[in-house]
């Protein structure tokens, strides 16, 4: 471990751009819409050293409760202690990406509202809670057919003439 505990110490690799990923950074990045509440990943850009947030938050997904000209405020928590603490803090808009985390979530709720109204015609109640997959089904195992296996006898007269 080197002796050093700086801003930026022990970053070589975190903040590094990915392999043919170097170079001018995409208008795409810049044109992005953030909303309050979104939730976005902070993913550091290392090209871009203003609006850089800490080390810790690399990899964290928080929500948006800030919008302004070049950065968004994004709130996460981070663990101090024995507690949890609601973190607010201001980030480049190269430094975020949005965050697919509810991409799963919003999908689930539009087919569960699908299998409702579907059940509501029919007249039947459904649970639209997820399950766990319930053991595997039973089966026998079948016997194996025994079969003998024995070694070829070595000849040495046939090995030395030079094999078989």
């Amino acid at each position: 471990m080197p002796a050093g505990h700086g801003l930026r110490s022990r970053t070589r690799d975190l903040f590094s751009r990915a392999f043919r990923k170097k170079g001018y950074i995409p208008l795409s990045t810049y044109l992005k819409t953030y909303r309050t509440g979104d939730y976005v990943d902070v993913k550091v850009n290392g090209a871009v050293h203003k609006g850089m947030p800490h080390k810790f938050y690399h990899g964290r997904t928080g929500q948006v409760w800030n919008v302004t000209k070049r950065a968004i405020g994004v709130e996460m928590n981070k663990q101090v202690g024995n507690r949890v603490i609601k973190k607010r803090i201001h980030v480049r808009v190269e430094h975020v990406q949005p965050s697919r985390c509810e991409e799963e979530f919003r999908a689930r709720m539009v087919r569960n509202d699908e299998l409702k109204a579907e059940a509501k015609a029919r007249g039947v109640k459904i649970s639209s809670k997820r399950q766990p997959v319930g053991p595997k089904p039973g089966f026998i195992v079948g016997g194996a057919s025994i079969e003998t296996v024995t070694p070829i006898p070595y000849d040495v007269v046939n090995d030395l003439k030079g094999g078989y």
